[in-house]
């Protein structure tokens, strides 16, 4: 991954851990899992950005040409953006237990496992779980394992499947994790 497409996403992340400590305590977005910090303590590059309802809004307003207006739309009624991504120097330094250990953290009765991908070949995995209220998406998880990366998005608030495509790239979060979803989506609905 190159380090310019994360430079957006670093300087907000800055902005926000100054600005919003307390907000974060609300219940917008759970606490990291402990295994996270396992993974950062291996991993040769890390990328972390936390954004809840306010630092959105206050991110949006950077988001000033055409490309980025559908973006701006569709965060303004997000409560929380929460990307990580952990790139490591050898192919798989991450252990099957703590990827179980990171889908079982957010599975519960908000939560419902959407998509589950698995390749032999390679060992890239992909899990995408939902959160469905009154029948609206308000939530959405997606852990995707290659062999020398692991990503984890979690989008918190109404969600449109077909605008989700627009987050890819901004606020760090890979377009390689959208369109996973985009492509379960579609596999949802064949």
């Amino acid at each position: 991954m190159k380090r310019s497409k994360v430079w957006a996403g670093g300087l907000i992340l800055g902005i926000a851990i100054a600005a919003s400590v307390g907000a974060y305590a609300q219940d917008q977005l759970p606490p990291p899992s402990p295994i996270e910090k396992q993974l950062a303590a291996r991993a040769n590059h890390v990328t972390e950005v936390t954004l809840d309802k306010t630092m959105l809004a206050f991110a949006a307003k950077f988001m000033k040409d055409e490309d980025d207006a559908e973006a701006r739309q569709m965060i303004q009624n997000l409560k929380g953006v929460y990307v990580r991504e952990y790139e490591f120097d050898n192919d798989h330094s991450y252990t099957a237990d703590e990827l179980d250990g990171l889908r079982k953290y957010m599975q519960g009765t908000d939560w419902t496992p959407m998509v589950r991908e698995r390749s032999k070949g390679d060992g890239e995995q992909t899990d995408v779980y939902v959160k469905v209220v009154n029948g609206q998406m308000q939530g959405l998880y997606v852990l995707d394992a290659e062999a020398r990366e692991l990503s984890l998005v979690l989008i918190i608030g109404p969600i449109n499947v077909d605008e989700i495509g627009k987050l890819g790239g901004t606020f760090g979060i890979p377009k390689h994790a959208i369109k996973s979803v985009k492509k379960a989506e579609k596999e949802v609905t064949k």
